[in-house]
């Protein structure tokens, strides 16, 4: 039996919601139905709200601890969701997964340094690498026929040399959705050690693991992947509370723990707001329904995108995502140019998604849509494009 509406529409409208009140600025129209930022139109669970209340209902908001139990609730939850056995002492509170990847790049490289990504990939990684003086070096992902794409190793093998000293993972993969499966995660995983390469692995979808999927934690495949890795994670994604800042860290390795956390402590970046602790506390130890009803609203919405691009989109074909709530929509069938694609989304159909080419040229011709809403909504843009 369902205890949570997810065919409820909440107005976000002038909420400063960045997906609904940066329109305009980033499509150049803000009469569009938003189907692109990383967050869901789903009510944030009640059990987070009341936890949040019970404190917004003290009137003073001063500095703040992290409260007692935010460790082990942590490792709790990735213990009997991932089977990884995590020592509290190998976690720390980062302010969000993005500004965890730019500290390990300010931390443990050199600028001028090679920083390996895999396009088509979460746009921001390039970003946090150019912004901070870095060198990218692409390994892309392999187009397979059968709708996904697996690692190149022999390519990677061939871009490595002495300056590269980072690869960031996406773990699961965004946008494609893939749950990596343990012999790739541990060829990677050799690979990036007999080079002296460490991975930043962005496992912020892990608990969005779809169709029965196991999402498996890069540091659990290989004493290499254990010794060589940074984990991040969050439950702001799975939770939607994305505006309240707060993911962590996982490192087990001493030495490489030791050199992080000493940075981020000397920068206060392991210092929490008063909200997103609480928030993290409330998901990781009543979550567990709420989820389970999420990812089957979830799957439903990606059969009915599946069912409505076969009957009425027949160049659009939809990938079926293993993990998260966003779909791969490949529209190389409509025979368009990027710029022919962009206005068939935005100015005719009126919507806002994220074009594929954001996330490398090897997503040219995909488009990235959103599918953490309303089933009304979703079958409303559908019908958007269709017409």
């Amino acid at each position: 039996m369902a205890n949570y509406d997810f065919n409820r529409r909440i107005d976000r409208k002038g909420t400063r919601a960045f997906k609904y009140d940066f329109l305009q600025q980033r499509y150049g129209r803000s009469d569009l139905t938003p189907m692109w930022v990383a967050d869901m139109e789903f009510e944030t669970p009640d059990f987070i709200l009341e936890a949040l209340q019970k404190r917004l209902d003290h009137p003073v908001y001063g500095y703040t601890v992290l409260p007692k139990g935010y460790f082990s609730a942590i490792a709790r939850w990735v213990e009997s969701h991932h089977g990884w056995p995590v020592d509290t002492a190998w976690i720390s509170f980062i302010p969000g997964v993005v500004r965890g990847v730019a500290s390990v790049i300010n931390c443990l490289t050199a600028p001028g340094d090679k920083i390996i990504i895999q396009p088509p990939v979460y746009h921001p990684f390039k970003n946090a690498i150019i912004g901070n003086g870095r060198q990218v070096v692409c390994n892309p992902l392999r187009e397979m026929p059968d709708h996904r794409y697996e690692m190149d190793f022999d390519q990677l093998e061939s871009v490595i040399d002495g300056d590269c000293k980072l690869l960031i993972l996406s773990n699961p993969h965004n946008p494609a959705g893939i749950v990596w499966d343990a012999a790739t995660l541990r060829r990677l995983a050799e690979i990036c050690h007999r080079h002296g390469i460490l991975v930043i692995s962005d496992e912020i979808h892990c608990d969005l693991a779809l169709w029965g999927n196991r999402h498996i934690p890069f540091a659990t495949v290989s004493k290499e992947a254990a010794e060589i890795s940074i984990t991040f994670g969050a439950p702001t994604k799975t939770f939607n509370f994305a505006g309240l800042v707060s993911s962590f860290a996982i490192v087990s390795d001493d030495a490489l723990r030791q050199r992080f956390y000493t940075w981020l402590a000397a920068n206060e970046y392991n210092e929490p707001d008063i909200f997103g602790p609480i928030a993290t506390m409330a998901a990781f130890t009543e979550g567990e329904p709420w989820r389970r009803e999420l990812i089957a609203y979830i799957e439903d919405n990606i059969r009915y995108v599946e069912d409505y691009c076969r009957k009425h989109l027949p160049g659009i074909t939809a990938w079926r995502p293993q993990a998260s709530f966003l779909v791969w929509l490949d529209c190389r069938g409509l025979g368009l140019s990027h710029a022919g694609l962009i206005d068939l989304f935005v100015n005719r159909a009126r919507l806002a998604l994220n074009d594929g080419a954001m996330f490398g040229r090897e997503g040219s011709g995909f488009m990235r849509l959103n599918v953490g809403c309303p089933r009304s909504l979703l079958a409303e843009a559908l019908d958007q494009l269709h017409q």
